[in-house]
């Protein structure tokens, strides 16, 4: 069986089109195939045109949330409810072609156990295409594991992958990340990202750096790293600034018009300050990020609640499958 994860915030305007193109696409796949639709907590229509599609297809398969929990927490309850040994996923609004997945499953069946997708060109704006062009590479610098460049989280994963991210425990989840964690065969396959069908972008600059800081911070700690250098760089130039102070104070010397026991220094002083403020409030809203995420971590809440099924069993294939 192929299983097919999609995502869905607000997406009533793209989902006809969507099953539709999938679909046609599974004709081609030469397996049975199921499609599920994760329902992020949509305030528009979009749990009921799934449902009425579901209610005359049984391949649509349907789980909505309770509330909003996210893209991210969306792809998860996709995984963790899907039933096939090979398992996709792509977004709703269309701009991962469903099309192209016949040359990801079959690159699977010849012993692949990832196949992501390499962008090639996107239909955003200049200035978010930057933007996703530094943050790729910046991550890859980062990161202790190396994350494929310009690769979202459109891509065809086996079975046996798909059960090692289920049953990694954390709640802010980096899912193309713990792709690349998780190991095995990966390749990558390029295609032409296509422009959003309809509806409006759900994907705000809040969430997208939410989710870049999700990336960042959940598989590197170079950043403390680093600030642990600053630090050091830091202190050492105040030290060696206040040593050559006293050596000119004793000496009475005067080097470039400075004399210590004449200049008072108020502004060089007034600077000093408010650096050494300045990088001492961004160590410790770095620190927090690293804390905020193991606070919720420890407080062990699930990623997301489910409200509604159609066509799916209410216990996640890996609890239905798990011999105990």
């Amino acid at each position: 069986m192929i299983s097919l994860v999609v995502p869905a915030f607000n997406e009533s305007a793209v989902l006809k089109a969507l099953y539709e193109r999938v679909a046609a696409a599974a004709q081609t796949w030469g397996d049975t195939w199921e499609l599920i639709i994760v329902d992020d907590g949509s305030r528009d229509d979009t749990f009921e045109i799934a449902s009425r599609i579901g209610a005359h297809d049984p391949h649509l398969k349907v789980l909505s949330f309770s509330r909003n929990f996210g893209h991210q927490a969306a792809v998860t309850a996709g995984l963790e409810y899907a039933s096939g040994d090979i398992i996709a996923i792509i977004d709703a609004d269309l701009q991962d072609p469903p099309e192209e997945l016949n040359r990801f499953i079959n690159k699977c069946r010849e012993g692949y156990d990832v196949v992501y997708a390499i962008r090639v060109k996107r239909k955003e704006g200049p200035l978010k295409r930057l933007a996703y062009f530094a943050y790729y590479r910046f991550l890859r610098q980062l990161s202790s594991i190396e994350i494929p460049l310009d690769s979202g989280d459109f891509c065809v994963m086996t079975r046996r992958i798909v059960d090692v991210i289920n049953a990694l425990p954390e709640r802010n989840r980096f899912v193309r990340g713990l792709r690349s964690w998780s190991g095995f065969s990966q390749i990558g396959l390029e295609y032409e990202r296509d422009a959003r069908q309809a509806g409006e972008v759900k994907y705000t600059f809040s969430k997208l750096a939410k989710l870049g800081l999700d990336g960042l911070f959940s598989f590197s700690y170079k950043p403390l790293h680093l600030l642990m250098i600053a630090g050091i760089g830091v202190g050492s130039l105040a030290f060696l600034g206040g040593f050559a102070s006293f050596l000119m104070y004793v000496t009475n010397a005067t080097i470039a018009g400075y004399n210590p026991r004449t200049a008072r220094g108020w502004t060089s002083l007034f600077i000093t300050i408010l650096f050494m403020a300045g990088l001492q409030l961004f160590s410790l809203g770095l620190l927090g990020e690293y804390i905020g995420r193991i606070f919720e971590e420890i407080k062990d809440r699930p990623v997301y609640v489910p409200r509604r099924f159609v066509n799916l069993d209410s216990r996640p294939h890996r609890l239905r499958t798990d011999p105990k």
